[in-house]
């Protein structure tokens, strides 16, 4: 019943140029069932920058396979890619990305326009997702009038919009004080018990202390995987 919805086999990324080559991922597996909360860690140059990037259909690995959904990524035409994109994953990124003289509910309903929802049911949906992060007194409020926590709990609404079955987190709590970042990844564990996939990307340990799984990187590689407290270990192939 709890297939993968993720399932990363033998990843690698290497980036050449004319002087020399950076491994960037060093054949690595994993998988992510439905429903999971996982935090990703590491120190910067770790690789796991280029993981998310690949886990969100924005870069192509240089060899292994990345199965999203039961579809084998590489085998999608841009469109399709494109379209998996749009539907099935949210973004939540550290500088927010949002409009600054916008309003709030503009904003999460920008998602929405672009996937061709009528306009009475983008406000709507927009309004449910900005009440359940706290913001449904901050509809009219453009995202140069909030605080910057306020401002990443609009991006979450936004990555809900189209109800996506997965949301990726790049360091979501890396521009925001401490008070608030607690109060961000109390939003993100009620996204999960909802049904969400969460992955995210922290170098915060009690940022990712919240996840019920974290993978360590390092180098490139997976140097731990713990569940529970528990360590997951892989049969890898040498």
């Amino acid at each position: 019943m709890n297939t993968p919805i993720i399932i990363v086999e033998h990843l690698s990324k290497v980036y050449k140029s004319d002087l020399f080559e950076t491994v960037a991922l060093a054949d690595i597996s994993f998988e992510v069932k439905k429903g999971e909360f996982l935090a990703i860690m590491g120190p910067s140059g770790s690789g796991k920058s280029t993981l998310m990037h690949i886990l969100g259909g924005l870069d192509q690995p240089s060899s292994g396979k990345y199965i999203l959904d039961g579809k084998n990524v590489e085998s999608l035409s841009d469109d399709d890619l494109a379209d998996i994109r749009n539907r099935k994953i949210g973004f939540v990124f550290q500088a927010f990305n949002l409009l600054p003289r916008t309003t709030t509910l503009k904003n999460v309903m920008l998602p929405m326009t672009y996937a061709g929802i009528p306009r009475e049911k983008r406000e709507a949906i927009a309004q449910k997702y900005l009440e359940m992060v706290g913001l449904g007194d901050r509809l009219s409020h453009t995202t140069n009038q909030i605080s910057g926590g306020q401002q990443q709990r609009v991006a979450i609404a936004r990555a809900l919009s189209l109800d996506p079955a997965i949301i990726l987190a790049d360091e979501p709590t890396g521009n925001i004080a401490s008070a608030q970042a607690e109060e961000i990844m109390e939003i993100f564990k009620d996204i999960n018990e909802k049904g969400h996939t969460i992955i995210m990307i922290t170098h915060e340990p009690d940022i990712a202390s919240h996840a019920k799984r974290i993978i360590t990187m390092k180098d490139g590689k997976i140097v731990n995987d713990v569940q529970n407290n528990k360590e997951i270990r892989y049969q890898h192939k040498h």
